[in-house]
Order: structure tokens, then sequence, then C-alpha cells
């Protein structure tokens, strides 16, 4: 199926959405930790432990977090599951320097990787890993259903896919404040910090046009996951999806 962010690229019509993606994240690499945390008020890092705190329960051992970008996920997510490897995998190769330094920094090396893998197209064998996860990443692929049959394709029987994506309020006042937060403050903030205007013009565009809730948890059943829930967080601004193979 077709859906709307897959046309939506950072620096406009012509070329693959992926290798934009790829060319946008290597440019603002260096300063994306700080404007993720800027942006988000440091609220990210809240939501990044619930969605790591819904796995807990499974134990995984060997896990895989697709979007790695610069690892913040990965390292926390090894940190509180101490599963026995973790593999980052991107596009780009400038925001996974990043995150192998910072790994370095942590003393993680030994059990957190990076690769760099097309998620339409992963090169791992089928049942590779407990639990997959992506924070933040999968408004970027350029085939969402062929990147969603690739995460369930990779997992073992009983795996966990864990999905945590910014999302659009629906209800007044937030819907309305978010509105002007994404069209006014983000780019500002992003070509400020940054300097590529693009990139967080892209943003927002993205997050508006990316299936949401029932719609995204029917996207992820059709790709061959069962027992689909949801839940928004921070009044709808980001939502928590979480699938079982």
């Amino acid at each position: 199926m077709d859906y709307p962010q897959e046309h939506i690229k950072p620096y406009g019509k012509d070329g693959k959405k992926r290798e934009q993606v790829e060319e946008m994240f290597n440019n603002i690499a260096p300063a994306y930790d700080k404007l993720n945390h800027t942006l988000s008020m440091g609220i990210d890092r809240s939501w990044r432990r619930k969605a790591i705190n819904e796995l807990r329960p499974f134990h995984p051992r060997r896990m895989m977090d697709v979007a790695t970008g610069t690892g913040d996920f990965a390292i926390l997510a090894c940190r509180e599951l101490q599963p026995d490897s973790l593999i980052g995998t991107d596009i780009s190769e400038g925001m996974m320097e990043v995150g192998r330094e910072k790994v370095r920094q942590a003393l993680l090396s030994e059990k957190i990787s990076f690769a760099r893998e097309d998620c339409t197209s992963l090169s791992f064998a089928d049942g590779s890993f407990d639990a997959v996860t992506v924070a933040f990443g999968i408004r970027n692929f350029e085939e969402l259903d062929k990147g969603i049959a690739e995460m369930c394709r990779v997992l073992t029987p009983g795996g966990h896919m864990v999905i945590l994506e910014l999302s659009t309020p629906d209800r007044f006042p937030m819907k309305q404040l978010f509105t002007i937060y994404s069209k006014v403050v983000i780019p500002l903030v992003g070509k400020f910090i940054s300097k590529d205007h693009s990139a967080y013009t892209y943003l927002p565009q993205s997050i508006h046009a990316f299936p949401q809730g029932e719609v995204m948890q029917e996207v992820i059943r059709k790709a061959g996951f069962s027992e689909v829930s949801f839940e928004r967080l921070t009044f709808g601004i980001c939502t928590l999806y979480i699938a079982k193979k």
C-alpha cells in the first residue's frame, strides 16, 4: 500500500526518499542529540524508558534497534534489559559514527554493535532476534509495509516489536498548540542548531502525514503481527505501538 509520508522527502521531489533521508541524517548527525532533547524538552527520555519497560517481562536475549541513529535507545535498552547482544541498524553512517563513540564511552562495545542496513531488505536470517525496536525512525521508511514485514521476518516466533513515533494530537488545545509548535518552533530551532533548514521542515510534515493510531495498528497487523496494541503518550504527541509475532 502507498502511504502519504513515503512521498515526503527532505530535499524536494527528485531522487529516492531513502537517499535523501540518508543525506539529511549525515548532515545533522553532529547536532542531532542536542536538537532531539531541545525540541522534546527532554520528554523523549521518559518515552524511551516506557517503551523499554514493555519488553522487560520477555527478557529478550538478542535485540535489534532499527533506525538506531546515534544509539540513545540502543544504549538505554542494553542497560535496562541486559540482552546478550544488541545490534543497531541505520542507513546513515554519520549518525552511527556518533553512536559508536557513545557506546565506547558507555563501555558497552562488547554488547552493542552497529551495521548499515536498509530496513526494507535486512541481511539477517529469519528468526534472528527476540525483540526489534524502532524509536522515532519509522516515518522515514520509504516503504512502510516492506519495512515492518522485514522486522517481522527477522523476529523469532513469539518475539516482540516495539515502535515509538511522534504523532499529532487530535484534541483541543494540544492539537492547536502542536500545530504552532511544529510549523514555527521546530523549523526555527532546527535551522539554528543544525544549519539544515530542510531537515526540520521535513520533520513536522512527515509526522502529520504518517498513519497513526488504529490505522497504524492495522498496518502492523497486515505485516504479520498479532496482539497489536498502541498507547498515546503526553496528550498524543507520541504513540507507542507493541506487537507480537
